[in-house]
C-alpha cells in the first residue's frame, strides 16, 4: 500500500467519522436521519471529491473534464435527497433542519476529499454548536414568544383573554 493509498484510506475514515458525528445529535434527537445516514453522505461526498482530484490529476491533458463538475453535481445530489426529508405535516415544515444538516455534512465530505482537515474539523463544530445551542435558545427563549399569538407569552402574562 502505499502513501497516497494510505492518506487515501485516512481520508475516507475521517469523513465517517465527521459525517458520523454531525448525525449523532439527529440520532439523540430522534430523528430520521441519524449517524449512518449523515456518516455515508458525508462518505460518498470525500469519496466523490477524491476521484475527482485523481481523475483530474490523470486527465489534466484534455480539456474536457472540468475539476468542479464532480463536487457540482455533490451539492445537487444532495439537495434532492434533503428535498425528499422535507414533508409538510399538519401545517409545519418537518425535517427541514436535518436536509440542511446532511446538506453540510457533504460539504464536510467534499473538504475532507480536498484535504481541507482543518476546515472539515471546524464546521464539524459549527454544526454542532448550531444543532446543540441554537436549538436550546429556540426552545428556551424563543419558543416561548411563538407559542402565544402576537408574540405574546400566556406563561409570563398574568392577565386572562377577555
Amino acid at each position: 500500500m502505499s502513501l497516497s493509498e494510505f492518506e487515501i484510506y485516512g481520508q475516507l475514515f475521517l469523513a465517517v467519522v465527521l459525517g458520523a458525528l454531525v448525525g449523532l445529535e439527529r440520532r439523540l434527537s430522534k430523528k430520521q436521519a441519524g449517524m449512518r445516514t449523515f456518516a455515508l453522505v458525508s462518505l460518498g461526498s470525500a469519496f466523490f471529491t477524491i476521484i475527482s482530484n485523481l481523475a483530474a490529476e490523470k486527465f489534466s491533458f484534455s480539456n474536457s473534464f472540468i475539476i468542479s463538475q464532480i463536487p457540482s453535481q455533490i451539492v445537487l445530489g444532495i439537495g434532492f435527497i434533503g428535498a425528499g426529508l422535507i414533508i409538510f405535516h399538519r401545517s409545519h415544515l418537518v425535517g427541514l433542519t436535518t436536509a440542511a444538516g446532511l446538506w453540510v455534512s457533504a460539504a464536510i465530505g467534499m473538504a475532507v476529499g480536498f484535504k481541507l482537515y482543518s476546515l472539515a474539523i471546524f464546521s464539524t463544530f459549527l454544526v454542532f454548536l448550531v444543532f446543540i445551542v441554537f436549538w436550546f435558545v429556540e426552545e428556551k427563549f424563543i419558543g416561548k414568544w411563538e407559542s402565544s399569538p402576537y408574540g405574546e407569552n400566556k406563561d409570563l402574562d398574568n392577565s386572562s383573554d377577555v
